[in-house]
């Protein structure tokens, strides 16, 4: 057996002294992270991505449940650290090689099985960082009674497993959103009763992680909230969508910058606005509704209007149905790949066979 199978050893074996982490023993290598609306998570090899060149329909990873799609995409490394933040101000942190790992059509497992999630906590925004050393990079936090807050990404550098107080936040409010910035970009925030604030991220000083934060925009009644935050993009136009099924998209640079904690300009005509996204021509959304009905749709076919517009429709609305939630989906090259196949199939003339490319081979 020795002559027939035996061969030199590969691995050198040295002697190591000092301990031994985790990171020491798992390779620094990119993947993808998909996190579906549903809240399943998994990470996959971006090799795994590249060697498919059929995905089919549907968005990245084919394997999501029913009615499920890809809503937060990141590419990571292995040794980089995802931040949950909690609708309760509380934050997670988690390593991304401690994520499920699952192929490109595996589902993932669910989010609540990943952390140690308090009773009623809901995620309310995701950030993907590499290191907590940095000292230049800030997490802008928003809640729904308009505060807003900054903090240094290293002041949650000794974040700890059951998590750690990103926000105090008072009693009958909730936190809505997260953004990592640079320290000089400027902040959006959009209200249900379509007004909006534009206001430069240095207006907000350096807080602690527990501490309560300043007022972002001034409500003007006690049914009124914060509904978004987004960082201002030039490249990118910021859709807003209303309760009646209509919605716009609006260069940032129709909002005008203002001081932070005044009430803000109307963002869009509409009795009352659901959520406003940071969009590209290139981007899709998903748009739900009161009865359950889920439309998806690309985002150029939404005209860019000025800032006062009532906008176009978005989605048919039946009778006493109404728009509750928008949310951009995450779309891969397997995508454009599948829509590329079923077009040839369309094109080919009637009794020809479409194979595939030399050296792949189909699925069954």
């Amino acid at each position: 057996m020795k002559e027939k199978y035996g061969n030199p050893r590969r691995s050198e074996i040295l002697a190591v002294d000092g301990d031994l982490s985790m990171e020491d023993i798992i390779p620094n290598e990119g993947c993808m992270i998909t996190i579906t609306h549903k809240g399943f998570m998994k990470r996959t090899s971006l090799d795994e991505y590249r060697s498919q060149k059929r995905g089919g329909k549907g968005v990245i990873g084919s394997g999501q449940y029913e009615d499920d799609f890809v809503e937060h995409l990141f590419t990571a490394s292995t040794h980089d650290n995802i931040m949950f933040f909690m609708n309760n101000g509380r934050v997670y942190v988690e390593k991304v090689y401690n994520l499920p790992e699952g192929s490109r059509t595996a589902k993932g497992r669910a989010i609540a099985n990943i952390l140690e999630l308090q009773k009623g906590e809901q995620i309310a925004a995701m950030i993907c960082v590499d290191s907590f050393d940095e000292s230049e990079p800030r997490i802008v936090l928003a809640t729904e009674k308009g505060v807003t807050k900054k903090t240094m990404l290293s002041d949650y550098k000794n974040h700890r497993k059951g998590g750690l107080i990103g926000i105090n936040i008072d009693e009958g409010d909730k936190l809505i959103g997260a953004r990592l910035t640079a320290g000089n970009d400027d902040i959006m925030l959009v209200t249900s009763n379509a007004q909006s604030i534009r206001f430069a991220e240095t207006d907000l000083r350096d807080q602690g992680r527990a501490t309560r934060g300043v007022r972002g925009i001034k409500l003007k009644d006690e049914k009124d909230k914060v509904v978004a935050i987004e960082i201002v993009d030039d490249e990118a136009k910021l859709l807003i969508a209303g309760a009646n099924g209509l919605g716009k998209r609006t260069d940032f640079s129709d909002y005008r910058v203002q001081s932070r904690g005044g009430s803000g300009i109307i963002a869009i005509k509409s009795d009352k606005v659901i959520g406003a996204l940071s969009v590209t021509d290139q981007d899709e959304i998903m748009m739900f509704t009161k009865k359950g009905q889920a439309v998806r749709s690309p985002i150029a076919d939404v005209r860019i209007t000025g800032r006062a517009a009532s906008g176009v429709k978005l989605v048919n609305l039946a009778a006493r149905d109404a728009l509750i939630g928008i949310s951009k989906v995450i779309a891969s090259d397997e995508d454009e790949a599948g829509e590329a196949d079923a077009t040839d199939a369309e094109s080919a003339p009637a009794g020809t066979e479409t194979s595939p490319p030399t050296g792949e081979t189909t699925e069954a």
